[in-house]
């Protein structure tokens, strides 16, 4: 049996501001639910994460019940694929095992009996480790990654693998060894990548807190395209050790969830950081917009939602200073595709040797899906995208270091707490649609659409949040993302307490 953790007074203390600042947030648009012992299913499922939490250490939901409500959930929704592992009576047995340590007297960790979904990228020493491909469809690390052991050793019960981009190496989750996993509000459609299983589980209330990871918008584009939030934390915050690489300078595990609070409660468990958080007043809060770079070419309804949504933020009070990021689209140039393509092959072949996963990365590749092949292929010597050693050295050691800088002075010039744009140029693609794609009357190519709004903050190492802000006549989610200072990760979500609540909410997708 896992150790459970006893809560310390100050990690109660924030666990109860966490809750209560989600309810001030909810305001009147929300009004608290109340379950009963034995609630609904439908009640259960649209629980949020922390107050599921709450019910679940004051007994008035078992453990068991609300894991049953969940894998139901899953069976329902199982067409969307958003799965590789789901252990049902594993998930099920741990909950009784919640049940029992809680009726036992025991203290309780923060996460106690709440079942959460693992991207198939993090280890996990009791379900394989896919990373989405097939040579490795069996391969089941000796120990979970350091953020698993934090969330179980606050209580949590792993609900399965989810499914995602093969070996996170796109925005599509368009997998082709284990089938594509599906948009929830519109099964034709892409649920974004790479953590596009875990995105579609939250959002269809397979769980209300889930594991994701993202090196280049692989959190926060599912999240957008999914209509749920996403939160990548500055680079290096959370332990990525135990996660399949692609290059340590931007790789960082992260969460989705359907709320700001459970965002922060994620946070607190895998930062250690436990410091109350109280909604920012928008009022005299400064928000940069950089036209120049975030805004142009975008689709007409992306564009249309997200000035809808700059003006209910002013209209609440914040401040929109209207200023570019010197230099941006050429230091993006000269540092994310650069040093990606170098360092993918080589952080693979360290991670397949150190933990043991019996295969080559040459098997590996030769096994995996045309298109990773393909891929792969490019970045390799004599590769159209081969990165050589000086090209590497001078974005590593010289343009990376400048795209720091110049976001520390852009954040210090202008005083804006964040920077807000829209998560991606357009809303979720076709399914297949991932080459080019037509905005108005322009073919632009797939990888700008989605990726290049959002490759700035991970290649910078910024903390960055995803909230949806509206959707597309055709009922398609649209959303903004909001970029803070590194290291400034509690005071941006602060911050989307109240962001979230101006914002307000999308319906929930229907299966």
């Amino acid at each position: 049996m896992t150790e459970v953790r006893e809560l310390s007074r100050r990690e109660f203390l924030a666990l109860a501001t966490v809750s209560a600042a989600a309810a001030v947030s909810r305001g009147n648009e929300q009004k608290e639910t109340t379950v009963p012992k034995r609630a609904s299913t439908s009640e259960l499922l649209e629980l949020t994460a922390t107050d599921a939490v709450a019910k679940l250490r004051n007994g008035e939901v078992t453990a068991e019940q609300y894991a049953a409500a969940l894998v139901e959930r899953c069976g329902q929704g199982k067409a969307l694929n958003a799965f590789i592992t789901l252990p049902r009576e594993r998930v099920l047995e741990a909950a009784r095992a919640a049940d029992r340590l809680r009726s036992s007297g025991t203290k309780l960790g923060p996460l106690h009996g709440l079942p959460i979904p693992v991207k198939d990228s993090v280890n996990t020493k009791n379900m394989p480790t896919t990373w989405g491909t097939p040579a490795l469809g069996n391969f089941q690390p000796k120990e979970d990654a350091p953020i698993v052991r934090a969330l179980v050793a606050a209580g949590a019960i792993i609900l399965g693998k989810t499914n995602l981009h093969e070996l996170s190496f796109g925005w599509t989750s368009n997998n082709l060894a284990f089938g594509a996993v599906h948009n929830p509000y519109d099964t034709r459609r892409i649920p974004g990548g790479s953590s596009g299983g875990t995105a579609v589980a939250v959002a269809v209330r397979m769980a209300p807190l889930g594991v994701a990871e993202d090196t280049e918008g692989s959190i926060r584009v599912p999240a957008a395209m999914c209509g749920i939030a996403g939160f990548r934390p500055t680079t290096t915050r959370y332990v990525t050790t135990g996660v399949v690489p692609i290059t340590p300078l931007f790789d960082q595990v992260g969460p989705h969830a359907r709320t700001v609070s459970d965002l922060a409660l994620f946070d607190s468990v895998a930062a250690g950081d436990w410091n109350p958080l109280s909604a920012k007043e928008l009022k005299g809060t400064k928000l940069g917009v950089g036209r120049g770079y975030w805004f142009r070419d975008l689709d007409s309804e992306v564009a249309s939602v997200a000035n809808v949504a700059l003006r209910k933020l002013q209209d609440a009070g914040a401040e929109l200073v209207e200023a570019d990021v010197p230099d941006l689209a050429k230091l993006i140039e000269r540092t994310t595709n650069p040093i990606q393509s170098h360092d993918a092959p080589i952080s693979l072949k360290k991670y397949l040797a150190e933990f043991g996963a019996g295969v080559t990365l040459d098997q590996l590749i030769a096994q995996a899906s045309t298109d990773i092949r393909r891929d792969f292929g490019d970045i390799s010597p004599g590769g159209k995208f081969f990165v050589r050693d000086a090209e590497y050295q001078a974005a590593r050691d010289v343009h990376l270091p400048n795209l720091k800088e110049t976001y520390r002075d852009y954040f210090a010039r202008t005083g804006v707490g964040a920077i807000v744009f829209p998560a991606t140029m357009i809303p979720p693609a076709l399914i297949g649609e991932d080459v080019e794609v037509t905005i108005g009357e322009k073919k632009v190519a797939f990888e700008t659409a989605v990726a290049r709004n959002i490759a700035p903050g991970s290649t910078a190492g910024l903390p960055g949040l995803v909230l949806p802000a509206g959707m597309t006549r055709g009922g398609l989610p649209i959303a903004l993302e909001f970029d803070g200072p590194a290291g400034s990760d509690r005071s941006l979500l602060a911050l989307g307490l109240t962001l979230e609540r101006v914002l307000g909410t999308i319906p929930a997708p229907r299966i």
